[in-house]
């Protein structure tokens, strides 16, 4: 019962037929990684959706140089890696623990025999990957078209409300700074810069690892210049 009310704090669970619900809760398995342990790496052979229960993790790519495209940072509720559901294809990122967390599996084979049984399911996955393909879009479009410190307030307003997946959007953001300037593709000292000036404005407030939304409305003006 627990794991059922995580689950639909999140708007994607919690607006599925209970029929859907009661079949994903019951092939479901428990899976717990430890800090920086890995999930799944680019190439890997499909392994099912997950759903993060408890902390977050990271899903990107690291070039043959080192740099890291952090693509984005999934925390409870959200569900990922429906993907390779509809193709079959390996893996097209890696996927990391941030911290210790708690998933549930949706192994790939079970969940293929369901949905061959109930073909109706498919389009409930089918919104869960449109609405992330959505975010990708805007996402693109901001990179081509916003400067920097519109690009950084969008994404702080989007974590915070949980990309369209939590009710109550949250003020104190677990985010080390790093991370943010790779999901942004800006260099640490840029990103440091305009949180500090945002700070200094009294639009966020500053912290180890932490960043405290203190005035949302300033930030979404900001977001849209």
């Amino acid at each position: 019962m627990e794991i059922r009310a995580r689950l639909l704090s999140g708007q994607w669970f919690s607006h599925l037929p209970v029929s859907f619900q009661d079949s994903l809760l019951a092939l479901a398995r428990e899976r717990r990684l430890t800090a920086g342990q890995r999930l799944f790496q680019r190439g890997d052979a499909p392994c099912g959706l997950y759903a993060v229960l408890d902390g977050a993790v990271r899903i990107g790519a690291v070039s043959e140089q080192g740099k890291e495209a952090l693509l984005s940072l999934v925390e409870a509720p959200h569900w990922f890696g429906e993907i390779c559901l509809f193709d079959g294809q390996p893996r097209t990122h890696d996927a990391y623990a941030v911290g210790s967390c708690t998933l549930l599996n949706i192994p790939q084979a079970a969940l293929l025999k369901l949905l061959d049984e109930q073909p109706l399911y498919w389009r409930h996955l089918a919104l869960l990957m449109s609405h992330k393909l959505r975010l990708a879009f805007i996402n693109l479009e901001q990179l081509s078209l916003l400067p920097a410190p519109a690009r950084l307030a969008h994404r702080l307003l989007m974590i915070a409300e949980g990309y369209g997946e939590l009710e109550a959007p949250r003020r104190v953001l677990q985010l080390p700074q790093e991370q943010l300037a790779a999901m942004l593709a800006l260099s640490r000292q840029t990103t440091n810069q305009i949180l500090k000036d945002l700070q200094g404005q009294g639009i966020i407030g500053l912290a180890y690892g932490e960043i405290e939304i203190l005035d949302a409305a300033r930030l979404r003006v900001l977001a849209t210049l």
